[in-house]
């Protein structure tokens, strides 16, 4: 049974390094305000997707410090910019945590809409309500690289104005390369589909492992993003390399903004 808030509502358990993406999901919804108000003040609307939502507020592991998860992060930076968007959909697998997050959402004076399911099931009921002419933003944080299944991306991808920000399981990745491989169905068939007739087996595995993931980058082209020209790295707190942020999206102006703002750490980025 989940940890309770001061307010009744479920926690949910992050680890520290959750600030670093909650900090560029902040500033790239701030950067887009104007972009949104165009939408908004037309008739396509501006909405944010979050497929893996919690339940809108989080315990940092190991410590006593609560903070607002993806859903609240999102939803206040657009309100501080004064351009809300017209529609928040939020969704997650574990039972009790999207309503939680909406619930959230409301007592702070916005609104949402909460589905029950896993992600590319939600994906497709969410993506069948959206406005086609608007301008959409998905935020998709998986806890591990099957959760970040090609399914989900190309339902999103049907939607002509839409970006996304993924998070990438790096450290999940190099822990169960060799199981993923030798599984008849693995996380890298839900993550880069028919990567076993574009990945020659016969390298090491750091070489496996880049393969895959160009693989994955020329599923996402193909699809009409643009190319990913680098990611960024995130660390824990040991520097150990636990997942990518890649933003996607199909319009110069997008990843110019992202450009922008990206790099909160000093951190080098990486280039794929």
């Amino acid at each position: 049974m989940a940890e309770l808030d001061s307010d009744g509502l479920p926690l949910g358990e992050v680890g520290e390094w959750a600030l670093d993406k909650h900090e560029r999901l902040k500033k790239y919804v701030d950067i887009t305000s104007k972009a949104r108000l165009k939408y908004i003040q037309g008739t396509g609307g501006a909405t944010y997707i979050d497929l893996f939502s919690g339940p809108g507020r989080a315990r940092i592991r190991d410590t006593s410090t609560i903070i607002d998860g993806s859903p609240l992060v999102a939803f206040q930076s657009a309100k501080v910019s004064k351009v809300p968007f017209s529609e928040i959909h939020l969704a997650d697998a574990e039972a009790g945590f999207s309503a939680a997050a909406s619930n959230r959402i409301k007592r702070a004076g916005g609104r949402s809409n909460f589905y029950v399911g896993q992600a590319a099931d939600t994906a497709r009921e969410i993506v069948a309500k959206l406005n086609p002419y608007g301008l959409h933003f998905a935020f998709l944080d998986p806890y591990n690289l099957a959760g970040l299944s090609f399914d989900i991306i190309r339902t999103l991808a049907s939607l002509k104005r839409i970006d996304m920000l993924l998070h990438v399981s790096i450290q999940d990745m190099q822990r169960n390369s060799g199981r993923y491989m030798s599984e008849e169905y693995s996380a890298f068939d839900a993550f880069a589909p028919g990567w076993r007739t574009k990945v020659d087996l016969n390298q090491n595995l750091n070489a496996i492992r880049a393969a895959m993931l160009e693989h994955w980058q020329t599923l996402i082209r193909e699809l009409g993003f643009q190319e990913l020209r680098s990611v960024e790295l995130v660390r824990g707190s040991r520097s150990q390399r636990l997942y990518w942020l890649a933003f996607v999206s199909r319009h110069q102006i997008a990843n110019d903004f992202w450009d922008k703002i990206r790099n909160i750490s000093g951190q080098k980025e990486l280039d794929i």
